[in-house]
Parts: structure tokens; C-alpha cells; sequence
């Protein structure tokens, strides 16, 4: 943590920097060596070649957002570049590329451009005020006479022009500016437009390259079988069944799992299939779905550890609950029920590691690139500084890849096999062994005066906190004084709610947890947005009027209710049979609300018609990645209502496959209608906000058609079923 801070001190004295061009030195550095000397590549964010061509980094993780593209658009409008040059690729795991709102260089919490957007303006506006000084210096003339547009500088007065290629080299000894002026909005000439993304070319033609992918010389494969019941070791194996069969090179043992290295994944598979490990379940879980679930709904009957936001005092929070709780004349109360989720990432886990000489070097399909090479040079007893990590693409993360499970274990087997080897999961061992969306129960009280209107209002939210699992278990210290990843957003966020209190209540899982999409909005959400709809029909209120009198007048909530209103058609009549519910929700900065029209026939088969959703994330970069993140947000989060549900027997996940974990398919699938609010806010996250929000508004919608409230997820045990 202590690198993470002395980071931010120096993000905060001097902004990120932009070195431009192969030819380039760090700015302030020494005069530049001779041309004809080699020049190491640059440290900064944009590099522009003799020709031209403009290479931008990305310090976030491809795992299908676009964000890497949403960078570039940035960058290029801040140094005014011709779009048509401009390329993008990862960029090195080094402290200049740590993302400023983490402290660390990870992909999460839809921070890829809304925790770093002023830095990065400002290091493209500095980037280009030293090629206008440089230009400048060439002309001999004033800065102020100079201009750009597209990859040049131009001297306004006579029409001389330079490329920045000309100028890379006299543009690095320039000073640098502390306070230079950004782009105004109205030169803007890619961001807040639909940008083709620049890495759809390499996905269409086959050449870009997954974690799946990677191909290193001499490389072998390896499959992996994990000890079952969570906690449980690995006790003896035989390895001769599988070094008895064509191409097996070794088999590894490890703590809890047993691999074997082979010259093809299938070989390695096979062998694996051919083994009989005998485990050690001495100190493995016994926990199972039912009784668990049996102790959260204990849990929240009972007092809990209360939530305190931030200059917040536990003793005013209580309080004023206990002066509104006297005040009430009746009470509505309501329990809500989760279960465990899997990521379900289309790409299994898999990592290739090579180590020799001590060091090590990794290509990962990776969200968290830090926490994977901190983990790792533990593991192989290595300074973090001797582990090398390389991105590739990622066939889907929702939280699944900040994880570094996978990355050690390809690591160990590595040195064990004294060659470079690619560990690929397969999809039975994904399924069984994630780091699950916790299961919750969560148990809602409102008092309510005479009128219906709520004096008191509680939440107590019974899950185990992924901070015991997460990481390690690196960032424990935060479940303290109060689980954060179980409470997330306080209602009072979003809305004006008299003597609100949120307690949580720690309960021992028995299996690994970890982010998942949205985090604790899949599962609190689901709660309060469906027991605020019912709070309206309580007092008597449309569903919609009735959040919005719990919202400031004239604030960006409001706006967002309004705009939803009227794209949804909330008051317009519905064809024959169609009925809506709504849900809305802020998160990371944006704000979204979210209407499902749906008609459910006699034999409960629901007809999912239209999803519309209204957000406003501040200032968007791309609304054509917008738009596709919030898509696919919706889908995800129907796929974890109808049919989400991982469960567990004495420590072992049951589920295996998509078989027995199902996804939505393409034909139960609604009509998608996005549309964001313009706005010159800071820019909000879009990969997790259209999650949470979406499994109440679908139940508010089932509530409609059918007078029924569904309070336990999957929607699939209440008989219901997709058509």
C-alpha cells in the first residue's frame, strides 16, 4: 500500500507524462543522443515513428469493454493526432502505467477511463504544448503563434507546417508545461463520437492474439486437476499411469492439485483423466448450499455490524432510526435471497509462464497484472522486479481475472518442468473452481406513517465478505469495521429515505469469493429496488413518481427518470398482455435507470419484449462502446436471474458445464434500447452499471403481470421459464 501512495503523491505534484517517439527521451532528461545511436523505447504513453504512425497505450486490460480504443480517442484529441495513424497495445507493466484512481496497474471497478480521464488529458495537452514549443524553437517564432491539427504543427501566420514526426526528438528537451490548456469541447474530433474500436480488426481476421493463444518456443502444455472440496490437499498420486502415455513429459504435484505437462494440451488432458489423486479433506470445507443459506437467514434476524459512510457517526445513524421507528405505525417487511455465481468467462483460466535464470516471465490473460506478478515472485521466491508480466486479450473477466489462482500456478509448473509451459484450465475445473458472487439474504423493514410515507427504514445483509478469499485474502483488513464489499452503495445514495440504517452479518462460506460484475449491486439492488416498489403501491404512488420524489430537484437523477419516462413509454398504454417494472440505481459515477416490458402466459413462460435503459455516465468518450457494454451488461445480468446458481455440497461446487450452468441464449433475448444523457460531468463507468439494476426491474415487471413478488433468485425455481 505504501507504493500505492507515494505514487499518488507524485501523480498529484506532476501528472502523468506523454514521451513521444522511438526518437524521444523522458522529458526534462538530458539532450538526446546522436541519430545514429539506438534509442530505447520511450516511457511515455504515445509513440510516434519517423513515419508517422502513432502508437497509443493502453494500461487496461482488453477483456472485451473497447476501453483500450476509449484511450486512444482521449489521447488523440488532447495532442490533436490523425486518427487514421494511430494503432494501440498494451502497455508495460511499469509504475508510469499504474492507473492513478487504483494506485496499481489492474483493470476494475469501471475505472479504465473514469479513474484516470484528467490525468491522461492532461498528459496528452502537455505532450502537445512541447511539440508546439518545438516547433516553436524551430521557427524561431512565438508558442503562442503555433497551432495544431492532425499529427502537425502549424505556425498560423505563414502556413508553415510541421509533422510531428519532425519534431519528436527537440519536443522531449522541452520543458513541461504544469498547467497546460486542454482541448476545448468544440475541437473534440473523436471523443464523443462512434469509434470504429481498433482492436475488432485483429478479432475479425484471427490474429489477435488471447491468453489461449500464446505460442513460446519450447513451449509444453499442461492440464490441472484441482483437489474438489475447497480447502482440501492434495495427499498422493501416482504419476506413472500418465507418464506412461505418448508425449507426457512430467507430472507436478502441488499443494492442492496435481498437473500433468505434455507436448499438447489433449495429451496433458488425457493423461490427467488416466490419474486416481487421492486428497487429504482433513481441513477441506463441508459446507453446503442449503444449511449455509439456512444460517443467513438467521443471521439477519439478528443485530449485525453497522455501516458508517465515510464522516458518518454511528451514533447519529441509530439514533435517528430509532426516533423514525417510533414514529411508525406500521411496519412492511420483506427477505430476499441470492445465491452463488460463477464468472462463466467463455475463455478458461490459463496462463503461460516461463522460468529460468531467476526470473520469470508470463503472458496472462490478466485484470489485475500487479497483483499477479506480486503473488507470483512469492510464490517462486523471486523480487517482484524479476517477474515479467505480458496481457493478452481476454475472453471475458467480470472480475474473474483479478484473481492471480491461475498465473501462480502456471508459474510453479513451469519451474518444475524447467521449460516454458501453458496451463489451461479446463471447462469442468473454471466451473468448479471460481471465485463466486457471494450468497446473500437480505431482510428489509420500512416503518410507515399513517399517510404510507417510510419513517424508518433497515437493511441487514447476511453473506461472507470476498475479502477473506479475494487476492489471497491481501485486502482483509477492509471487511473491518464493516463488510464494504457487502454493502457497496448505501440506499441513501440514490434517494432521500428517513432513519435508514444497513447492517451486515459475516457468515463463513466455505468457498472462494471474489468480484463479480456489478459486486455488491447484483445482490443488494435486487433487494431495495423491488422493496422501493413496493413502498410506492404502500402509499398509494406510481413506481416512478415515487422515486422521484425521493431525489433532489434538478439533480442528474432526476434528469435520468425524467429522459426514461419518456423513452420507455411508462405512460403510454401497453399491448395486451405487456406489462413494465422499473429499477434504477448510481454507481462509479453514473447514474441509470432501467425499464423491462414483459407479458408472462398461462403456463408461466415469460416473453422478455423490451429492455430500455437511460443512463448518464458524464462525458462519453465512445457511445458506440457505451451502448455494447451496457448490452451486454443487460444480458448478463438476465442470464444470473432466470438462471444463475452455483451450489455447493460439503465444500464442492456441483455445477460443471454449461449444461448445468446455463446462459441466455440469442432467441430469449429482448429488444435492447439504450440511450445516454449528454452530459460534460466527469466521465462515470459503464462495464458493471446496467447489471444491478435490471433482475428488479424485471421482478417489479413480474409483479405486474402477475401480482406475485419473486424474492428468491433464480427466477427459475419459482417455475418460470424463458420463451
Amino acid at each position: 500500500m505504501s507504493n500505492r501512495r507515494d505514487f499518488l503523491k507524485t501523480l498529484a505534484a506532476g501528472g502523468l507524462l506523454v514521451a513521444v517517439g522511438p526518437g524521444a527521451v523522458a522529458a526534462g532528461a538530458a539532450a538526446p543522443p546522436p541519430a545514429t545511436a539506438p534509442v530505447p523505447p520511450p516511457p511515455g504513453w504515445v509513440r510516434i515513428a519517423p513515419d508517422g504512425s502513432v502508437t497509443i497505450l493502453s494500461n487496461t486490460s482488453e477483456i472485451g469493454q473497447g476501453t483500450g480504443t476509449a484511450i486512444a480517442q482521449l489521447l488523440a484529441d488532447e495532442m490533436d493526432l490523425d486518427w487514421t495513424t494511430v494503432r494501440i497495445e498494451m502497455a508495460p507493466v511499469e509504475k508510469q502505467f499504474i492507473n492513478p484512481g487504483w494506485g496499481e496497474y489492474a483493470t476494475y471497478g469501471s475505472g479504465g477511463v473514469a479513474r484516470q480521464f484528467p490525468q491522461l488529458r492532461k498528459a496528452g495537452a502537455q505532450a502537445r504544448a512541447m511539440l508546439l514549443g518545438a516547433a516553436a524553437a524551430e521557427w524561431k517564432v512565438p508558442a503562442a503563434e503555433c497551432d495544431s491539427h492532425a499529427g502537425a504543427v502549424l505556425h498560423k501566420p505563414t502556413g508553415r507546417r510541421l509533422p510531428y514526426a519532425k519534431l519528436v526528438r527537440q519536443a522531449a528537451t522541452q520543458p513541461v508545461p504544469a498547467d497546460p490548456p486542454l482541448m476545448p469541447r468544440e475541437r473534440w474530433r473523436h471523443m464523443g463520437k462512434d469509434v470504429a474500436r481498433l482492436d475488432l480488426p485483429a478479432k475479425t481476421d484471427g490474429s489477435a492474439l488471447y491468453g489461449i493463444d500464446v505460442k513460446v518456443p519450447g513451449m509444453l502444455h499442461a492440464a490441472i486437476l484441482q483437489c474438489p472440496h475447497f480447502g482440501g490437499k492434495l495427499a498422493a498420486v501416482d504419476p506413472q499411469p500418465a507418464l506412461a502415455r505418448r508425449g507426457v513429459k512430467k507430472v507436478v504435484r502441488l499443494p492442492d492439485a496435481v498437473a500433468v505437462v505434455a507436448d499438447s494440451y489433449w495429451r496433458a488432458q488425457q493423461a490427467l483423466n488416466a490419474l486416481k489423486p487421492e486428497w487429504d479433506l482433513a481441513a477441506a470445507s463441508k459446507h453446503s448450499s442449503a444449511p449455509y443459506r439456512a444460517l443467513l437467514h438467521e443471521a439477519v434476524q439478528e443485530g449485525g455490524e453497522l455501516a458508517v459512510p465515510r464522516n458518518g457517526k454511528a451514533e447519529d445513524i441509530s439514533a435517528a432510526h430509532q426516533a423514525g421507528a417510533a414514529r411508525a405505525i406500521t411496519w412492511l417487511e420483506r427477505t430476499y435471497t441470492v445465491p452463488l455465481l460463477a464468472h462463466a468467462t467463455m475463455e478458461p483460466m490459463n496462463g503461460t509462464a516461463s522460468v529460468k535464470d531467476g526470473k520469470a516471465e508470463l503472458w496472462l490473460p490478466t485484470q489485475a497484472q500487479d497483483t499477479a506478478r506480486t503473488f507470483v515472485s512469492k510464490a517462486l521466491g523471486m523480487a517482484p522486479e524479476a517477474v515479467t508480466i505480458h496481457t493478452t486479450l481476454s475472453g471475458g473477466g467480470f472480475g474473474r481475472r483479478i484473481e492471480a489462482d491461475f498465473a501462480v500456478q502456471a508459474a510453479l509448473i513451469a519451474r518444475e518442468a524447467g521449460v516454458p509451459v501453458k496451463l489451461l484450465w479446463s471447462r469442468e475445473e473454471d466451473m468448479r473452481h471460481g471465485y463466486h458472487r457471494p450468497a446473500a439474504v437480505l431482510r428489509l423493514r420500512a416503518g410507515l406513517d399513517a399517510a404510507g410515507a417510510v419513517t424508518a427504514m433497515s437493511l441487514d445483509s447476511a453473506s461472507d465478505t470476498l475479502f477473506s478469499y479475494s487476492r489471497f485474502g491481501a485486502d482483509k483488513e477492509y471487511s473491518k469495521p464493516f463488510d464494504r464489499s457487502a454493502v457497496g452503495v448505501l440506499l441513501t445514495r440514490n434517494y432521500s429515505v428517513p432513519g435508514f440504517v444497513h447492517r451486515t452479518h459475516t457468515i463463513d462460506a466455505g468457498v472462494p469469493l471474489g468480484y463479480w460484475r456489478s459486486v455488491a449491486a447484483s445482490q443488494n439492488l435486487f433487494a431495495t429496488e423491488c422493496f422501493m416498489d413496493e413502498l410506492a403501491r404502500q402509499a398509494g404512488h406510481d413506481p416512478l413518481d415515487y422515486r422521484r420524489s425521493l431525489m433532489k430537484p434538478g439533480s442528474r437523477e432526476r434528469a435520468v427518470l425524467d429522459r426514461l419516462e419518456a423513452r420507455s413509454g411508462w405512460r403510454g398504454a401497453l399491448p395486451a398482455g405487456h406489462h413494465r417494472g422499473m429499477a434504477f440505481t448510481w454507481a462509479n459515477g453514473t447514474y441509470i435507470g432501467q425499464v423491462v416490458e414483459l407479458s408472462v402466459d398461462a403456463a408461466s413462460r415469460v416473453k422478455l419484449h423490451r429492455v430500455t435503459t437511460v443512463l448518464d455516465c458524464g462525458i462519453t468518450l465512445n457511445p458506440r462502446n457505451v451502448r455494447g457494454q451496457v448490452e451486454g451488461g443487460i444480458i448478463f445480468a438476465l442470464t444470473a436471474a432466470f438462471y444463475g446458481e452455483i451450489t455447493v455440497r460439503d465444500g464442492a461446487v456441483e455445477q460443471s458445464n454449461f449444461t448445468d450452468y446455463k446462459l441466455l441464449s440469442l432467441a430469449e433475448t429482448p429488444a435492447l434500447d439504450v440511450a445516454i444523457v449528454d452530459s460534460s460531468e466527469a466521465p462515470g463507468g459503464v462495464g458493471e452499471e446496467a447489471v444491478g439494476p435490471l433482475a428488479p426491474a424485471l421482478a417489479n415487471a413480474l409483479f405486474a403481470a402477475t401480482g406475485k413478488r419473486f424474492t428468491d433468485l433464480p427466477l427459475l425455481k419459482a417455475g418460470l421459464r424463458l420463451q
